[in-house]
Formats: C-alpha cells, structure tokens, sequence
C-alpha cells in the first residue's frame, strides 16, 4: 500500500497519503480538513468539501477556529454532518490547547511575551473574558486562570478570588489580562476602574500588578507600556 501512486489512491484517500509521505506542513487548509473530515459526498471529494467549507468563512481559518459544532451546521454545508463538526472542532481546540501547554511556566519579561502568551487562550474568543497570569518570584507563571466572563465591571471582577488565588500560587506579581472581541484594544474607563481596584486591594498584600493587557484579533494593548500602573 505505502508503494502506490497517489494518483492511483481513491481522491478522498489522498491528502491522507500526502501527509504520510511528505508531513502534515505539506499540506493545504483544505486537505488538512479533508483529513479531518474523512470523506465527501457522492459528488464531491472531501477537499472540494473542505473549500466550500472554508469559501463560507471568507478562506479565513481564523474564522473558522471561533465556530462552535452548532454555529458549524448552520452554514448548511453539504457533507459536513454533525460527526465532521465535532472533529473539526475537536482538532482546532487541541491546537489551541498545545499552544497554552508550551506557554506554560514560560518566564514572562516583557508585555510582547505577555502577548504571546495569552494569544491561545483569549484571541479569538467571541466574549469578553478577564484572566490573570500569577507569577512567582523567579518571574515565571505559576497559575493561570479565566476569572469572570462576558464583561468587565467591579462586581464581575472579583478582587477577593483574585488574591486568594494568588496567595493559593504564591504568587508574588500579577499580570491582569482580557480581550476586546471587537478589535479595539484601548482601555475603557471600567478596565481603568478595575485596574486601579485591583492594583490597591493587592498592595495590601504585598502583591504587585505590574502589567494588565487587552489582546485585540490585530495585536494588543500594555498598562505597563503605556505608564498606566
């Protein structure tokens, strides 16, 4: 089998014998979804499946990695059931999930390597998500945690889960982070408020906020950078 021609395999065979001999990186957005999603229909092969799936969502996989199983189906793709959804999905959440892992117990020096850190988890969410990276003394992460989702106000943040968690991590500096799904990265006067809040009620505690920073789809903001802490 591994000696036959890839001409010779059936069409929805060959993107998987291309991956076998030449590796995963050799292969289009659409022949990776064509392996994912294993075969087609009965007149279309699985990479021309995998295109139109990919011509719904502007040729974007940014796009398509945002979509949950049911947001999927509703695009109304012919030969992408439930089953394909869920692998498809399934594989862009582990990708997602390896980026965090090699992330993890990264030391952070700067709000670039702040950035790229919380890009996994935050980036291309589709609500507005609060987390806090907790460093140890060596600068490095100890913790990283999601604490409230779908907006940012005083009471949503709240500040007593924050430093128990840092005092859970013998945390010694806390570096507060969100995402704006709308792109724009400026702070607004509640991520100012809550900043501030925070940033007190850790001094009690001999605990430092020495970054807060708004990731955006097109980059990301910095307190730190901006002389804002």
């Amino acid at each position: 089998m591994y000696n036959t021609a890839i001409k010779e395999w059936a069409v929805d065979d060959r993107p998987r014998e291309k991956l076998l001999h030449k590796g995963a990186n050799f292969l289009s957005n659409s022949e990776l979804i064509a392996v994912l999603i294993n075969n087609g229909t009965r007149n279309k092969s699985a990479v021309a499946v995998a295109k139109d799936l990919l011509a719904a969502l502007d040729n974007e996989l940014i796009n398509l990695s945002r979509l949950t199983v049911k947001e999927i189906l509703n695009l109304k793709i012919k030969g992408i059931g439930p089953a394909k959804a869920v692998s498809i999905t399934a594989a862009l959440e582990l990708g997602l999930r390896r980026d965090a892992s090699i992330s993890k117990r990264k030391k952070l020096n700067n709000s670039k390597e702040v950035a790229n850190y919380i890009r996994a988890h935050l980036q291309f969410q589709k609500q507005e998500l609060f987390a806090v990276i907790y460093l140890n003394q060596a600068n490095r992460v100890a913790h990283f945690e999601v604490v409230s989702e779908g907006g940012i106000n005083s009471t949503i943040v709240d500040a007593r889960v924050v430093l128990r968690k840092a005092l859970e991590h013998n945390a010694v500096n806390l570096i507060l982070c969100h995402n704006h799904p709308s792109g724009n990265t400026k702070p607004s006067e509640a991520d100012l408020s809550i900043t501030n809040k925070l940033k007190e009620a850790a001094l009690t505690l001999d605990i430092n906020i020495v970054d807060h920073v708004i990731m955006g789809e097109e980059g990301y903001f910095s307190f730190a950078d901006h002389s804002l802490l």
